[in-house]
């Protein structure tokens, strides 16, 4: 595991699951982070974490301290390092993961103990995880939405879908049932993969033998790119559709000539030189990329890291809030965090404008949306 700390000494703190004795305050703001720096979704995870070179070193005066831990995208580990963030490093915040299913297990965690939890992946949030989490990426409809409006508008009527085998594959097959059935359009074949997978040649086949007007792909990450450049290897002629888990440059430079004309509902993030001077998420997804690429390179810019980025401009909102109350450490500093999440409006950042209330967990609205597609080799809008 990769740990990575920012901030001075701090003074001894002991934290615990609830029932346990009551916390002493600290002189820092510990944050635990649990994210997949190894492993199938390590092209997300890695950007997350290079983000974190970003965000600031302390807030209202007070110094962070970033406990960074890698679950390689496995949930039985993110409940590992959970866990460890609250027996152990006396969390007062905690982050992640950066995929849906280790997501579910840090927020299952965090809720028992009483910890607020940002999570840096689209996961459902029931009425079990709901009190201590808020999530950072756009909604799965809010993403879903303006990919079906795009179908509609090019008289898109069947749809063939292939996606991960997991929870973030079902929520976008829920999705379509939800929005897109509605709306008319029809799912013809439904193909499903690991997230390990090297081939979909079998999936990929039964896609193209039942030939819809365009495909939706549900994955993310470089794992994204194999559906694609498979279809487009077997001869598939319509519209590929991408969420936005694909966002990213590696997505491009994987799939390499077969990403021309996909289309891809993206974050501001990938794109804010394309807004309006308006657009609220302009100018902190211009500081973010400014610095991103001056460090790891041209067109290196992702949407994830646009993720672990936001979390700290949410935190740079709330926290000053809650230390007005109480002192880090202590159950009151926790609490008042999590109603500063509920308090605290158009909270700005890259990928959106976060509204969260206490049935709203996820906080944004159709400004957290662009719509790419690929031409020569570069993400441009898509008409």
């Amino acid at each position: 595991m990769r740990k990575a700390t920012f901030a001075a000494a701090a003074l001894a703190a002991a934290i615990a699951l609830p029932g346990s004795p009551a916390l002493a305050q600290t002189n820092e703001i510990t944050i635990g982070i649990s994210i997949s720096t190894t492993g199938p979704a390590a092209a997300l995870g890695i950007p997350e974490r290079n983000a974190l070179d970003f965000v600031p070193k302390e807030i209202g005066g007070v110094p962070l301290k970033l406990i960074v831990l890698d679950d390689g995208g496995d949930p039985t580990a993110a409940t590992t390092n959970a866990r460890r963030f609250v027996t152990e490093s006396k969390a007062d915040i905690i982050m992640g993961s950066c995929t849906t299913p280790p997501s579910i297990a840090v927020s299952t965690v965090a809720n028992e103990a009483g910890i607020p939890h940002l999570g840096l992946a689209p996961f459902p949030i029931n009425e079990a995880r709901a009190k201590w989490s808020v999530d950072l990426p756009q909604s799965i409809p809010i993403m879903g939405k303006v990919l079906y409006e795009h179908m509609k508008a090019h008289n898109i009527k069947t749809v063939g879908y292939i996606g991960y085998s997991d929870s973030y594959g079902d929520l976008w097959v829920n999705d379509f049932k939800k929005q897109a059935v509605p709306m008319g359009l029809i799912m013809t074949d439904e193909e499903r993969f690991a997230r390990p997978d090297t081939s979909v040649a079998g999936q990929v086949l039964k896609l193209v033998a039942a030939n819809p007007d365009a495909i939706l792909i549900g994955a993310s990450g470089t794992a994204a790119a194999l559906p694609q450049t498979a279809l487009r290897e077997r001869g598939y002629k319509g519209l590929i559709y991408q969420t936005h888990g694909a966002a990213s440059m590696d997505f491009i430079r994987i799939a390499g000539a077969a990403a021309e004309g996909v289309i891809m509902s993206a974050g501001p993030v990938m794109s804010p030189e394309t807004q309006p001077d308006s657009a609220l998420t302009k100018k902190p997804g211009l500081a973010l990329n400014t610095a991103y690429e001056a460090k790891y390179g041209p067109n290196s810019r992702s949407q994830f890291a646009g993720h672990s980025y936001d979390a700290f401009e949410v935190l740079k909102r709330v926290i000053p809030v809650a230390l007005k109350t109480a002192k880090p450490g202590t159950p009151e500093f926790r609490e008042a965090i999590r109603q500063a999440f509920i308090s605290e409006k158009e909270i700005v950042a890259t990928q959106g404008v976060y509204n969260w209330t206490e049935k709203d967990r996820y906080g944004l609205d159709d400004r957290s949306r662009i719509l790419l597609t690929v031409k020569d080799g570069k993400y441009v809008p898509a008409m």
